[in-house]
């Protein structure tokens, strides 16, 4: 079969012949229908640091995936051949499909653990369950797991692109008074189909709403030194958002607001089906580009050059 190959930062990825996985003890093998793209490929691709990620290299990138099980290994007698899944990316041991030691969706088959599969609703789509398995289980940890999200809580988010869509309306659809900040109009303007109290293109313009509650979802720095800014006193930062792996904040008022800044970094298992079910009402569709396998670069250079609003995500054919 053919998949795209990463080949250290710097470097295309190129469409390459590689054997067919096979299931071992413990393990199954999804043949993918859709597989999402993510910005942070993109880092992998234009940054250096990455490289920790990345200790084998060629591999196939590609870490959100939905599908179903075309082979089932020895121990796995809960999951049979044909169930729709998707694909929680990270494994207990902190290795995760698409990094490391397990290559990802960029190709039409995976091999996949127990500690990844999660029956996907026959309610959703292929893409759907695809985009939940990290643009939408980042954004749901993230806002809820460690963001502590309650019913009635004001929130801002940063970033309306598509982690940052996904957590402001799962944040509405939660009853949160929600307000968001995105330096691009264009994305600006879907304001309302997410529910948002207010929209602008700093965070700080809403420095008096007193929130208590900030997820970055942007991440390039000086989106984060603008959340330290406008927290409320005793207030949280979530940091989700790699767009620079460096940030300067304003340490005085880390201390003197007394602030708390946590990191979020992917989600669970149980993240993923509690979004699955949140997403079969409908009220959860965030917008989809859809895209051929054979595309996948070409999407990845859309994600580089910004302003994309939802999720790509590559479809593959029976």
């Amino acid at each position: 079969m053919k998949s795209w190959r990463f080949h250290g930062t710097g470097r295309p990825l190129t469409l390459d012949e590689v054997e067919v996985p096979h299931a071992g003890p413990g393990e199954v093998v999804v043949d993918i229908k859709a597989a999402g793209l993510c910005h942070s490929d993109v880092g992998a691709l234009d940054d250096a640091q990455w490289m920790a990620s990345f200790p084998r290299i060629p591999m196939t990138l590609g870490h959100e995936n939905a599908g179903l099980i075309s082979e089932v290994g020895p121990g796995m007698e809960d999951w049979k051949v044909g169930d729709r899944v998707g694909l929680a990316p990270v494994m207990p041991d902190g290795d995760a499909i698409g990094y490391g030691a397990w290559d990802g969706g960029y190709g039409p088959k995976v091999r996949a653990t127990g500690a990844n599969l999660v029956r996907l609703p026959p309610e959703l789509s292929f893409e759907m369950g695809a985009m939940a398995t990290d643009a939408g289980i980042t954004s749901y940890h993230a806002m809820v797991t460690v963001g502590g999200l309650k019913k009635g809580m004001r929130v801002g988010v940063i970033g309306l692109g598509g982690l940052g869509y996904i957590g402001a309306r799962v944040a509405v659809l939660k009853g949160a008074e929600v307000y968001a900040a995105d330096i691009d109009p264009s994305t600006r303007e879907h304001a309302a189909e997410i529910g948002l109290a207010g929209v602008a293109e700093s965070i700080t313009e809403f420095a008096d709403k007193d929130l208590p509650l900030i997820v970055d979802f942007a991440g390039f720095g000086t989106t984060t030194a603008q959340a330290v800014e406008t927290l409320a006193t005793s207030g949280t930062l979530v940091q989700v958002g790699l767009g620079r792996l460096q940030a300067t904040v304003n340490t005085q008022a880390i201390v003197f607001k007394q602030l708390r800044i946590l990191g979020s970094l992917s989600g669970t298992q149980q993240d993923l089906a509690e979004l699955y079910d949140l997403m079969r009402s409908g009220e959860l569709n965030p917008p989809i580009n859809r895209l051929a396998p054979d595309r996948i670069p070409e999407g990845l250079e859309r994600l580089r050059k910004g302003g994309v609003v939802g999720r790509l995500i590559a479809l593959y054919e029976d």
